[in-house]
């Protein structure tokens, strides 16, 4: 791939050597010295690895940059695997940032990819020399959250995949972990259908409308069951922790199977920052139901960061409203694990019935995106900034005291 590039004024190099006097065009054998090297290599460093979120100076993806005598510019990066996704993306980054550099004839690009050797280098890197799940370091400011309720069939996963998609249309960075494995929609509800890039042990997340998403799905054949007991989905869940560069998140998500099962408790044990976000309906059953997520919460000494009432009644054609599932299973599902919990839980907002939301889950756009200014739309959105407007602080953690005498 090359670039056009002004020539402007050739560098005469450091014995003041004409380069239109050169006998080979493509000597570069002096031009290590060329100060236009240095420049190129600080251009290189606004290339932003699509998928890991590092500049590729950073990630020693820079090869090889020299500058022949006719003063063309001829960068080698490094892609991590052959059947890279982002080759021609990144390619292209780095002829436009090498281009920027005054002086310079024109600009080829050429991608190798890398050895066993630098891939493993490169994912030493990524977890810092040790394999750990990166939300549970001190100090991270990664907000959890896990959307949960206590049966299925309230639009848990709906929503899950508007609040990431009117996140990350706030400027956050967001992921979302489908942890429902047996009944995993993430992928659809974003209309994903890469598989993770693999670098050495690291995978790399596959991207839609800003949201970075894992899912069991993304390795399962159309119309093929998980069959999976406890043990295997633990390790599952752990490994979407911990095995994928997730990079610097500013909120992440689960979408969790309903009920109190496996799963919940795992993420409890693997992620015990998490708040548990609860989805529910407007039926007066569903604070029974709550009563067993706020046990559930209480055992594993998770805080609840509110809940959603979902399907809360039909805007009809002349305006008025039709109660389909009755109203107050909300208020009394946030009672019920206000009692659980000790403290205050808020109903965060009301979602109503919008034929609009099933549409943009089976077409992989969420709403918020598709149409946001309908009322479901607005109030999901709404429930995503009160969520991320909430300090993200070290309230909670336990830090290091030292008591002097």
């Amino acid at each position: 791939m090359s670039a056009p590039q002004d020539p402007g004024t050739p560098d005469p190099g450091p014995r003041g050597q004409d380069p239109s006097s050169a006998t080979d065009p493509h000597d570069t054998t002096s031009s290590t010295e060329d100060p236009r090297i240095a420049r190129i290599h600080e251009a290189l460093e606004a290339v932003i690895d699509p998928e890991i979120g590092r500049p590729i100076t950073e990630l020693d993806m820079v090869d090889s940059v020299t500058i022949d005598a006719a003063g063309t510019a001829e960068v080698t990066i490094l892609v991590t695997i052959a059947a890279c996704p982002m080759r021609d993306r990144l390619e292209r980054s780095t002829a436009e940032a090498t281009a920027t550099v005054p002086g310079l004839a024109g600009v080829k690009v050429d991608s190798r990819t890398m050895t066993d050797e630098q891939r493993k280098a490169l994912t030493t890197r990524l977890r810092q020399g040790h394999r750990q799940i990166p939300f549970n370091k001190p100090g991270t400011l990664t907000r959890i959250l896990a959307v949960s309720s206590g049966k299925g069939g309230v639009g848990k996963s709906t929503v899950t995949a508007n609040l990431a998609a009117a996140m990350a249309a706030q400027g956050l960075s967001v992921g979302v972990i489908d942890a429902d494995i047996h009944g995993f929609s993430m992928p659809g509800m974003f209309g994903i259908t890469d598989k993770p890039t693999k670098v050495g042990d690291l995978l790399m997340p596959p991207e839609a409308h800003g949201v970075k998403v894992m899912s069991i799905g993304m390795f399962v054949p159309d119309g093929q069951a998980v069959v999976w007991r406890g043990p295997k989905m633990h390790r599952a869940i752990e490994q979407f922790a911990s095995d994928v560069f997730w990079g610097e998140l500013d909120v992440l998500l689960l979408d969790l199977p309903p009920g109190t099962g496996d799963v919940a408790i795992s993420v409890a044990q693997l992620l015990p920052k998490a708040q548990m976000l609860v989805v529910t309906t407007p039926q007066v059953s569903a604070a029974s139901v709550a009563e067993r997520v706020g046990s559930l919460a209480k055992a594993t000494k998770q805080d609840v960061a509110g809940v959603v009432e979902n399907m809360s009644g039909l805007v009809l054609p002349d305006g008025s409203r039709m109660d389909v599932f009755g109203t107050g299973g909300g208020e009394r599902v946030a009672e019920t694990l206000a009692g659980a919990v000790e403290h205050p839980v808020p109903v965060l907002g009301q979602v109503p019935l919008d034929p609009q939301l099933r549409e943009g889950a089976d077409g992989g756009v969420p709403l918020v995106l598709s149409d946001p200014e309908v009322p479901a739309a607005q109030q999901l959105r709404a429930i995503a900034a009160s969520l991320v407007a909430r300090p993200r602080g070290l309230s909670g953690m336990r830090l290091p005291l030292t008591v002097r005498g």
